[in-house]
């Protein structure tokens, strides 16, 4: 019989675990106890290499969704929407690990950052660029279908899955917008709201970009029909 303890996959280290997992290399990517210049190096390294993975999943389950909207498979699409956007609520809850640095220790963390800025997160770059497409997947699949958008918030359960699709993108932008907001508020409570930033980008910039959508349509559908109902938007009914 087999021993089952013993590792079968490529690798010098002691275990199929760390070897599939490649942890040598994984752990090896933070720096030593003897590099940081403040302990606290480890919290902020450990948060955001964790978030670029997060982001990286995120953007793959995103990327796969936009092409099953494209050969018109929505639930496949809605499926991974879903756990996309559980990513982004991953890296919402993660970042608020970095209130535990407080604003002094931090100033010391800042010495080590160079001019590296949270613009410069390669995954959330590639948020904003896969997500327009997905948005150009919607409007072609809803041409196809011969519908609009309207259609799909008017007529029920009649176009559900249209519908499911349409309330899992805007879940999507929601959490987008919700993760620059925290972002924001945990810089401010570290560095404060009037300062400026490692490239010279004053703090408050971040607030000016925080309501960023994607998908507007699907925002402004949900103003179209409280201007049509009996109440109208102002409360007092339709003119």
């Amino acid at each position: 019989m087999d021993d089952l303890n013993k590792p079968i996959l490529t690798g010098t280290a002691a275990t199929d675990y760390e070897r599939y997992l490649r942890t040598d290399e994984l752990l090896a990517l933070q720096k030593s106890p003897a590099e940081v210049v403040h302990r606290d190096e480890h919290l902020f390294q450990t948060v955001h290499q964790s978030s670029e993975l997060w982001l990286k999943l995120a953007c793959l389950e995103f990327e796969q969704a936009t092409a099953f909207v494209s050969a018109d498979a929505v639930a496949g699409a809605v499926r991974l929407l879903r756990r996309a956007t559980d990513c982004m609520d991953l890296l919402i809850a993660q970042i608020h690990m970095l209130e535990h640095i407080s604003p002094g220790d931090y100033a010391r963390v800042r010495t080590a950052l160079g001019h590296g800025a949270g613009f410069d997160s390669p995954g959330f770059r590639r948020v904003h660029q896969i997500s327009p497409l997905a948005g150009a997947a919607f409007d072609a699949l809803l041409a196809r279908r011969s519908v609009v958008l309207m259609d799909v918030y008017r007529r029920g359960y009649e176009l559900d899955d249209l519908y499911q699709l349409a309330e899992q993108l805007l879940t999507w932008d929601e959490r987008t917008i919700l993760w620059r907001f925290h972002h924001l508020k945990v810089v401010e409570r570290i560095i404060g709201g009037n300062v400026i930033g490692t490239q010279g980008t004053p703090v408050e910039v971040l607030g000016k970009r925080i309501d960023v959508r994607f998908f507007p349509a699907l925002w402004a559908v949900r103003d179209e029909i409280s201007r049509q109902s009996p109440l109208g938007a102002d409360g007092h009914g339709s003119r």
